[in-house]
């Protein structure tokens, strides 16, 4: 039997229930088709999600799903990271502001900026039944036994147990299986040292750490001399606590899997009193987690999304979040083939430049987060040798300036980079590296927009199902897009640079374009941070008049406090 498809789809993943999911919301009379080696529900690993995760849950249809699921409210993490043995958190939402609220609670107001901890047996479920719901095909327990293909295309997917599917467009999927990837012989860069191992298990009735609100809390991150653990809660009674270590230490180790994790537990006193009334469901699984990102994320009739396309380390909670805003690019990019506006080669280089520079971002950011961390008292060596590799100098002020030379300009964030602000960077860089870069707002009060030597380009803006043609400078690899508070901006600075006066012009704009305050005051913070995005990347030139006053303020959306009553008070309170 052979049956043809608009879209075949490998893998019925957050990323591929999201791309079918997308399609069929905008196209419904596409025919797509998910095809899933196994059986949902099954356990994954990947449970701690990061707060653009929501939006895309809303967009397709199962943000009421999910959180009548009553899987708990991410608002954040707590480390023992960094130099120094305390804890610290790291919040998207500073919990003390967290109101009370009754759940399951709709997609507005503080749910804006807060994410997930899912069980993804659960979660993974909620994501395939929907694109089902929406006309999907959905064949689990089918496995892709071979890909046939014609040069750079993919022409049929050979089914084990006989028949075959085509399609017009073809979507991988299939997580680290890299089912297409590897039959079209697409080359992966390996571009950090890092190769990690996770060992992880499932434990019931284990206490969680802190419980903020109605349903709040955040996830535990914790050094444990060789290596790493998360503690996540998944529910009311379920939690996933996973070790991550070199997997060059576990073979010299001469330990097996099962030991080292349960060193690392009875070494860490939070998580023995959290886990006294707890039992393990004897689940214990290793994995691989080396980062790695392919060359190309499309072809001439494919695309690579999710974790196939490549992968970072679990240390900033990113896989799901990677994976999902992939799959909605590259539904949008479908979408947008299928139109015949735009020119096929730019939508899908477009596609597969913004994917690689994400991943290499996240990448980037765990490289620095490893070799920062002086809690591995016994990754020394590890860690000197990460960061001699990456050319990373490991004082505060040169690590800043190496975060910085990646550009604090993010296509899809807009005032900050690799799915965190600039104000939340520079917090935690002080935690890791206790050095506080200082804000622009603290130095300078007149702000001069500087275009010189920058090229005028056209950029893909991803909205609503389309893929439109937006424009942006750029200069020297960094990108300024034209849209956005970055079209406010350019607008005003064409015409103020006293910084009283460009909250003038600001305010004169956001008075007519957002009538509702609460927007509005939105939109300024919003503004306000691009703006130091800006400077940060060097598109505008900062200057200090001592005939007008400084405006030092605190735009930081992810305030970051010390647990410890004793630590000194100047360190409680963090400008971010």
């Amino acid at each position: 039997m052979s049956e043809h498809y608009d879209v075949a789809i490998v893998g019925g993943g957050p990323s591929g229930a999201t791309t079918a999911a997308l399609l069929k919301t905008y196209n419904p009379e596409l025919t797509v088709c998910v095809l899933e080696r196994e059986v949902f529900p099954r356990d994954h690993i990947g449970e701690s999600l990061l707060p653009p995760v929501g939006k895309i849950l809303q967009e397709m249809g199962c943000w009421d799903a999910v959180e009548a699921a009553g899987f708990p409210i991410k608002i954040g993490a707590t480390f023992k990271w960094g130099k120094r043995p305390e804890l610290w958190d790291f919040e998207f939402l500073a919990s003390e502001t967290f109101s009370e609220e009754a759940r399951p609670a709709k997609f507005e107001g503080q749910r804006l900026r807060t994410a997930f901890q899912v069980d993804r047996s659960l979660y993974d479920k909620i994501l395939l039944d929907r694109a089902a719901e929406l006309g999907c095909t959905v064949k689990q327990q089918t496995k892709v036994s071979k890909v046939e293909i014609e040069g750079d295309r993919v022409s049929a997917l050979t089914l084990e147990g006989g028949g075959s599917i085509s399609a017009r467009h073809y979507v991988d999927a299939s997580g680290n299986s890299g089912i297409l990837r590897r039959a079209l012989n697409v080359p992966c860069e390996y571009p950090t040292t890092l190769k990690n191992v996770a060992i992880y298990d499932y434990w019931q009735n284990a206490e969680w750490a802190v419980k903020i609100g109605v349903g709040g809390t955040r996830i535990q991150v914790l050094s444990v001399g060789f290596g790493w653990i998360w503690f996540i809660p998944l529910g009311p009674t379920r939690t996933s606590i996973g070790l991550v270590l070199p997997a060059e230490y576990l073979k010299k180790s001469g330990k097996s899997p099962s030991q080292l994790y349960a060193e690392a537990i009875a070494v860490e006193p939070m998580l023995k009193k959290l886990l006294a009334s707890a039992t393990s469901e004897r689940k214990l699984q290793t994995t691989r987690d080396w980062s790695f990102l392919a060359e190309r994320h499309a072809g001439s009739n494919w695309f690579l999304v999710g974790e196939c396309a490549g992968f970072a380390d679990p240390i900033l909670s990113a896989g799901v979040t990677i994976a999902v805003l992939s799959a909605q690019q590259a539904a949008y990019t479908i979408l947008e083939l299928d139109r015949g506006t735009a020119d096929p080669t730019w939508l899908k280089d477009t596609f597969s430049q913004r994917q690689r520079d994400r991943i290499r971002t996240h990448i980037r950011f765990a490289d620095y987060w490893y070799s920062a961390n002086e809690q591995f008292d016994q990754l020394k060596g590890f860690t000197q040798n990460l960061a001699a590799d990456i050319g990373l100098d490991l004082t505060p002020e040169g690590a800043w300036d190496w975060l910085a030379r990646g550009g604090f300009i993010d296509e899809e964030l807009s005032h900050g980079t690799g799915g965190f602000t600039l104000g939340s960077i520079r917090a935690m860089n002080m935690k890791l590296g206790e050095y506080q870069a200082d804000s622009a707002f603290d130095k300078f009060n007149e702000f001069h927009l500087d275009l010189s030597g920058a090229s005028w380009k056209d950029r893909a803006r991803y909205h609503s199902g389309k893929v439109l043609l937006s424009q942006s400078y750029t200069r020297g690899g960094k990108v300024l897009p034209i849209d956005g508070p970055y079209e406010f901006l350019v607008d005003v600075l064409q015409r103020a640079s006293a910084f009283e006066d460009i909250l003038e012009g600001l305010q004169h704009i956001f008075e007519r374009q957002f009538p509702d305050p609460d927007i509005r005051e939105s939109a300024f913070r919003i503004a306000l941070q691009t703006l130091e995005a800006m400077v940060s990347d060097g598109w505008v030139k900062g200057t200090y008049d001592p005939w007008r006053p400084l405006h030092p303020q605190n735009y930081g959306d992810r305030p970051v406090r010390w647990q410890s009553d004793r630590m000194p008070p100047e360190n409680r309170s963090v400008s971010a």
